[in-house]
Formats: C-alpha cells, sequence, structure tokens
C-alpha cells in the first residue's frame, strides 16, 4: 500500500510524488478516504496526503500555501476538498483557480443533487455526519467488545452481547466476531472442545442469539494441517488435524448446539461477509416477527 502524508507529518518533498492537499470544514475524513482509495491504485510513494482541517475562512487556504516552501510548491499537487457552506466553497475554488491548482469537490455536487430530489435546502453544518450518526462510536463499542470476548473471554459478560458465536477450532469464530464488530454488534465468541466444558453462562443466553459454527471435516483437516505445518508443531498436536478427532469434536458441538436450541450455520465454503449476513438477516427476521407480534398483542387490549 503506498505511504500517505497527513497534516503533522513530514514530506520528503525530494521525492517523485505527486502531493494531494485535503481541504475541509470539518475533520477531512471523507476526502481523505477517497484520496486514499483512489491512490491505493498507484506505486508504493506515488502519493502524499497533506490535511488542512476545521476551514473557516478562505484566508487559511492562502495563508496555508503561502506557508509551503518551493520544494512543495513545485510539486505535481491537487485539492480534494469537502466544504459544506456554498459560500465558503466558491471562495476556496476561486481561490484555487487563481492558485493554478486543480481541484476535485467531493460535497458540493452531492449535496446539489439531493437537494433537487428532495426540494429541501441542506443544513449546513460542517461534520454533522459525524454529530447525528452514532454509529461511529457503536462501531468503536463493539470492536473493543470484541476484543474482551473472543476465544472465551470473560464468559460472565455473555449477556450481554448481541451475537454469541460458538463452534470447534477453525470454524471462522474471530474473522466472523471481528466482521460482525464492525458492523455495530457486540459479539462474543466460544471455543468448543472435546473434554473442555463449556461455559455455564451459555445456559442464560438466549437462544436467538447464539449462532453455533459447523463446517465439514475434509475443509477442518484441510485448515487445520496447513495451521500446524505453519506453526511447526505438527509432531506436538497431530491429534488436532486427525479426521476422526474433528468428527468426534463436531459430534459433541452440533449436540450442545441442539441443546441450546441456537441457529446452526455450515461455514464451509463461505466468506465471512456471506456468513454474516445469514446471521444477520436472521437476526433482523427475529426482530420484525416479534415486533409484529408486540404490535397484535398492543391491538388485542
Amino acid at each position: 500500500m503506498p505511504k500517505y502524508s497527513f497534516e503533522g507529518e513530514s514530506i520528503d518533498y525530494a521525492c517523485d510524488c505527486a502531493v494531494i492537499h485535503v481541504i475541509s470544514d470539518s475533520l477531512g475524513e471523507t476526502a481523505s478516504s477517497v484520496v486514499t482509495a483512489a491512490a491505493a491504485q498507484f506505486p508504493l510513494g506515488d502519493v502524499h496526503i497533506k490535511r488542512l482541517p476545521k476551514l473557516t475562512h478562505v484566508r487559511q487556504v492562502i495563508d496555508y500555501f503561502d506557508s509551503l516552501s518551493d520544494d512543495a510548491k513545485n510539486h505535481p499537487t491537487a485539492v480534494f476538498h469537502t466544504i459544506v457552506d456554498p459560500s465558503l466553497r466558491r471562495e476556496v475554488r476561486r481561490e484555487l483557480d487563481r492558485l493554478e491548482i486543480p481541484s476535485v469537490d467531493l460535497l458540493g455536487p452531492g449535496i446539489a443533487i439531493l437537494s433537487s430530489l428532495t426540494g429541501k435546502e441542506p443544513a449546513g453544518v460542517p461534520g454533522i455526519n459525524h454529530e447525528a450518526d452514532d454509529r461511529y462510536f457503536r462501531r468503536i463499542e463493539s470492536m473493543e467488545f470484541f476484543v474482551e470476548h473472543d476465544d472465551g473471554r470473560n464468559p460472565q459478560e455473555l449477556d450481554l452481547a448481541d451475537i454469541v458465536l460458538i463452534g470447534v477450532s477453525r470454524t471462522s469464530k474471530t474473522p466472523l466476531s471481528m466482521y460482525l464488530a464492525f458492523m455495530g454488534y457486540k459479539v462474543a465468541n466460544v471455543p468448543l472442545a472435546l473434554g473442555v466444558e463449556p461455559p455455564i453462562e451459555l445456559e442464560n443466553v438466549d437462544p436467538s442469539r447464539i449462532f453455533g459454527l459447523m463446517s465439514t471435516t475434509d475443509t477442518l483437516v484441510s485448515i487445520r494441517t496447513r495451521r500446524l505445518s505453519k506453526d511447526g508443531a505438527s509432531d506436538y498436536a497431530a491429534s488436532y488435524a486427525d479426521p476422526a478427532e474433528v468428527v468426534a469434536e463436531q459430534a459433541e458441538a452440533r449436540k450442545l448446539m441442539r441443546h441450546l436450541g441456537c441457529m446452526i450455520i455450515n461455514t464451509s465454503g463461505k466468506a465471512v461477509e456471506e456468513t454474516a449476513n445469514d446471521i444477520i438477516n436472521q437476526i433482523e427476521e427475529l426482530k420484525r416477527i416479534r415486533a409484529e407480534y408486540a404490535a397484535r398483542e398492543a391491538a388485542g387490549k
């Protein structure tokens, strides 16, 4: 991946690279993400990014470019900007035109189209998506929950999880947990192994929030064999990839899953995203059914 330089980081202007200046009346995260995605298509070190956030007046843009060294000014340069205020956006665009710096307006055209479609005027508040949208904070909280409850950690808090994944080794519990956490779900996962009693707290979790992960014997043996080879531990833990051991493990795991009354999902041959969608769809469908039932109950009263 290319190396990007942001506000506060130094750029080696002796290098043969393009410098993209991100200008925003908020933090510049949206523009930086777009530039980063575009820059990833080019060789390492070809693109560097600098940010000018919290813009309130065009004078800041003038001072910013005046402060650049001659070496910096001689580099191929462009500006990507996200400026909510239309008058400030126009002033910045005029100044960039005066400086003969090519610019890309990432926000203005989108706002104009949405205003036309909805027939409403935009709020014009910088960074409003971060202030009004709690998904970001929920995602951070979910990622922290995942770290604290991965691989059977803190089983006493299983009842706090939105989703609990159980399964034998190499059924994608951790990567699936991480993906679901990124989607905003608090996820805990519990490994199942022969001769090891699962945490008693599983009995107190709503079965609709528990998902048992299964796979085929061939798939698990193949994954475990590669893992042992990579770790150099094939002689030490040969039973880990033994087909008979895998069959026994999964039989015991399936027995527990049936006892808990949870949904069982086969992860063999599926991408993490596909399995996650199966789980999310199941959760959303159950919410819909429960909401309809509650509405009927309320109407009956």
